[in-house]
């Protein structure tokens, strides 16, 4: 027990030596961008229209474009989507929040199952679904090959 007690003495007296010396330590260099490019959560470029529910920030790509994409996409809480399919395969991986899906060709949130932080999801192509966020906002990463086509569906029998 008193190997214990010295150990919690010194360590307290080494940490109050290291925040008196906090100020003269450095930061570490930050990496050359030729090398190592990121972009910072404080720096994120949120596009959209709040209003539609939906904000998307494209880190790689366009989804209306030929080639490889990935963004973010936050679903507003209380917005959804109607059913509708998509002409290409998307890989979702769900960065935070709750976010609410259904395969159901008719538009009805109570059958929407939510998708919790942490979950991998495709989206099979030509297969109608719709999404959105309940209570609180979904972000979900996005990965697709474009370009991507959206197709709404006016009545449950235009998708299967």
């Amino acid at each position: 027990m008193q190997n214990f007690a010295t150990s919690l003495c010194l360590s307290a007296a080494w940490l109050a030596v290291l925040s008196l010396s906090g100020s003269a330590a450095q930061s570490p260099p930050v990496p050359e961008d030729t090398h190592i490019s990121f972009t910072l959560p404080k720096d994120v470029k949120w596009e959209g229209n709040p209003a539609s529910g939906e904000l998307h920030a494209d880190f790689l790509g366009d989804p209306a474009k030929p080639g490889l994409y990935i963004r973010l996409a936050k679903w507003l809480p209380g917005h959804y989507s109607h059913p509708h399919f998509h002409n290409i395969e998307r890989y979702f991986y769900v960065v935070s929040g709750n976010w609410q899906v259904s395969s159901s060709t008719t538009y009805d949130p109570t059958r929407m199952y939510p998708m919790p932080a942490g979950t991998f999801v495709t989206d099979h192509m030509n297969k109608a679904h719709f999404d959105g966020a309940t209570n609180i906002p979904g972000v979900i990463l996005e990965i697709g090959i474009g370009p991507m086509k959206t197709v709404a569906c006016k009545a449950p029998s235009d998708c299967t």
